[in-house]
């Protein structure tokens, strides 16, 4: 070819010789590239030299104005580091290092095109996380986001496996997960986790979700999922006003499943604390009016069998009293729960108890016994009625000393009862950019009356809980309840599989530590499928900074020796370590007591028997230990013998392996109490 003709076509395709920058983890394992090959921003990840996302497209997609992407290029790129360590106020960990490099690449349209947008790269040891940044620009005051570009490209399709809920369905995030190829994950919920063939473990999310809609993750073509943000009941993705920040696009990636759970990378792409001193906000465990409820021996309305009663409650404080227990939770105390609740969500009356609970009264009580009440709003979905009486609920519980409040939205996806400023009714999803307002509003307002947050039916976790350290926990998963009355009851596998995939996102309120396994006779589909020796394990596998036990006090009096464990175990942590685990299969975690140096494990299974070998080398060398154990028996098994359990004592130390075998469904629990030296 000629000179002459080369010059020409690079006048004609100026954008033919792309630009690549790049940026790597502090290890140098994660390698980013960003690139505006082909006239269109991309990015590509690489791990220890193999490539784990290909060339994948960025860009946002407006109703009213030009998109970012098909002809933007790279004009200019600027690099910076960070290394610091910051404070929990509680946590799985006291301490987090925050280290990572970062590459904020800006693209501009094409000549004559004056939009302009910067994606944002941190690049971890543990993984990537990168967010739009959109400044505010002539004639982009007010914009309505109808599709975000976003991709992923991962690669072996057919060799990948992946564990994952469906997005977008009517019972929101409370499904079982689903263990298939790649190519079988059409339309997902993040966390989405999978391995790859090469054994690297990764999981797609996001952080610091607020004013944005959620993002699901779409397969377009094998392999390549594209992010799929929830819509408002017109279609609009988002609404908003320039300059905006996206939450943060997340991959965590580890070379096994266990490097998954030591991850802090969520956390580290979230603002540091908002609220200031926190030390209002208490972790604990409770117990609660919650159980018999499910297990239709007590009501949530009014009538004979109601469980919220002032006299109820005070039985479940002199229980909770007895063992040091923090609260009791009381379900169903408020007008509105009589006929079909779930539906009726405007009749609620969040200050107005039932005739037959005395609120003053077991305030009193509660200051008595020093147990505190745990409070209750549940909205079934009408979140305008809520919100127009949320101030008044909360300076209501403040008045009478409630410092934590369980919030609840149960309603179909999608069906969120939205009043507009004309008094129209609309529906939104749970997981759009409305209702992320709204849950992070109800967090707000309480915290104004230090007051903290456990919700339930909720918008997926972010790693909000640094920013606003009053967001204690939340469910958004399919949790014990379904052992009750769930078709079917959660499978040995659901608890294997829960830490690689939703406790990826932050603390779960699974309501562990069921003691009658069999609540609803021995012949009954509906059960627990765990041993009892698990559920204690439950406490230390399934993070959460207030943990309840959640069976009725009777059952925990019949079975006293086992519940010691739950006595004795914490809710917060001076650290946490994975030790051992495959996804939906087993796994083994350490945690050290806040400010001690008593260790607890638990390590659990699914269906299958299996024995591990655990070194017990996250123990102070220097120290002496007593392992307090509690393990399956050798007759354990969920299904046929689940109370089958040992607890016994022996020695430890940091140099030893302790070999624990696990009965089918089962696992152990096990406090390390340091000895004085």
């Amino acid at each position: 070819m000629h000179r002459t003709s080369l010059i020409l076509l690079a006048l004609l395709c100026p954008l033919v010789f792309a630009k690549d920058v790049s940026v790597h983890s502090p290890d140098g394992a994660i390698v980013v590239t960003v690139s505006d090959d082909q006239a269109h921003p991309r990015y590509r990840v690489s791990y220890r030299g193999q490539q784990v996302i290909a060339p994948s497209r960025l860009g946002l997609v407006f109703k009213d104005h030009a998109s970012f992407g098909d002809g933007y290029r790279i004009a200019a790129s600027a690099p910076a580091q960070a290394d610091a360590v910051w404070t929990q106020p509680w946590g799985e960990r006291k301490h987090v290092r925050d280290r990572h490099n970062e590459l904020r690449v800006d693209f501009t349209g094409a000549p004559g095109e004056s939009g302009r947008f910067s994606v944002r790269f941190r690049v971890f040891d543990d993984g990537i996380g990168f967010r739009y940044e959109v400044p505010r620009q002539p004639g982009m005051e007010q914009v309505d986001i109808v599709d975000e570009s976003t991709e992923f490209a991962l690669p072996d399709s057919d060799q990948t496996r992946a564990w994952w809920i469906p997005a977008r369905a009517w019972r929101s995030l409370e499904y079982l997960y689903r263990n298939t190829s790649l190519r079988e994950a059409a339309h997902v919920e993040t966390p989405f986790t999978f391995r790859l063939a090469s054994g690297v473990h990764m999981s797609i999310h996001e952080a610091a979700l607020t004013d944005y809609a959620s993002m699901t993750l779409a397969q377009q073509r094998d392999g390549v999922f594209k992010a799929d943000l929830t819509p408002w009941y017109d279609g609009i993705k988002v609404k908003t006003r320039t300059d905006f920040k996206s939450p943060w696009r997340t991959v965590q990636i580890s070379p096994d499943a266990p490097g998954l759970l030591n991850s802090d990378l969520i956390l580290n792409l979230n603002e540091p604390n908002k609220l200031g001193d926190v030390s209002w906000v208490k972790p604990g465990k409770y117990v609660g009016i919650w159980w018999a409820m499910h297990l239709w021996k007590k009501t949530w309305s009014a009538g004979p069998q109601h469980g919220a009663t002032t006299a109820e409650t005070k039985r479940y404080m002199d229980f909770a009293a007895r063992y040091g227990f923090a609260g009791v939770l009381v379900e169903g105390w408020n007008e509105g729960w009589d006929g079909e609740w779930p539906d009726n969500g405007d009749l609620f009356k969040f200050t107005t108890p039932y005739a037959d609970f005395d609120m003053k009264e077991v305030a009193a009580y509660a200051k008595h016994t020093g147990v505190e009440l745990i409070g209750h709003h549940e909205t079934s979905g009408a979140v305008s009625h809520y919100a127009s009486q949320m101030g008044a609920a909360y300076d209501y519980y403040r008045d009478h000393h409630v410092t934590q409040v369980k919030t609840g939205y149960v309603a179909d996806n999608a069906r969120i009862k939205r009043v507009d400023e004309q008094g129209r009714v609309r529906y939104e999803w749970h997981d759009g950019q409305f209702m992320a307002g709204e849950y992070l509003r109800s967090v707000q307002e309480a915290a104004k009356r230090h007051i903290s947050i456990d919700t339930h039916e909720p918008i997926k976790d972010t790693g909000l809980r640094r920013t606003y350290p009053n967001w204690i926990t939340r469910e958004g998963a399919r949790g014990q309840e379904y052992n009750a009355w769930g078709f079917p009851p959660n499978p040995p596998e659901h608890t294997a599989t829960l830490p690689f995939t939703r406790m990826l996102a932050g603390p779960f309120d699974y309501t562990p530590g069921i003691f009658n396994l069999k609540p609803n006779g021995e012949k009954a589909e509906n059960r627990v499928r765990s041993t009892l020796a698990k559920e204690l394990a439950l406490y230390v596998v399934l993070y959460s900074p207030i943990q309840m036990a959640a069976d009725l006090p009777e059952n925990y009096e019949a079975r006293r020796d086992a519940f010691q464990f739950i006595v004795d175990v914490p809710t917060d942590w001076e650290n946490s370590r994975a030790l051992a685990g495959e996804v939906g299969q087993f796994v083994a975690i350490a945690r050290q007591r806040r400010d001690s140096h008593d260790w607890f494990l638990g390590a659990l299974t699914d269906a299958s028997a299996r024995t591990l070998d655990i070194k017990l080398d996250f123990l102070d060398p220097a120290r002496h230990y007593v392992a307090q154990i509690y393990r399956d028996g050798a007759q354990a098994h969920w299904d046929s013998n689940p109370y089958d359990i040992v607890i016994e004592q022996r020695s430890a130390g940091a140099a030893q392996t302790l070999s624990l075998w696990l009965a089918p469904g089962g696992g152990a629990a096990i406090r390390f109490r340091a000895l004085d030296k």
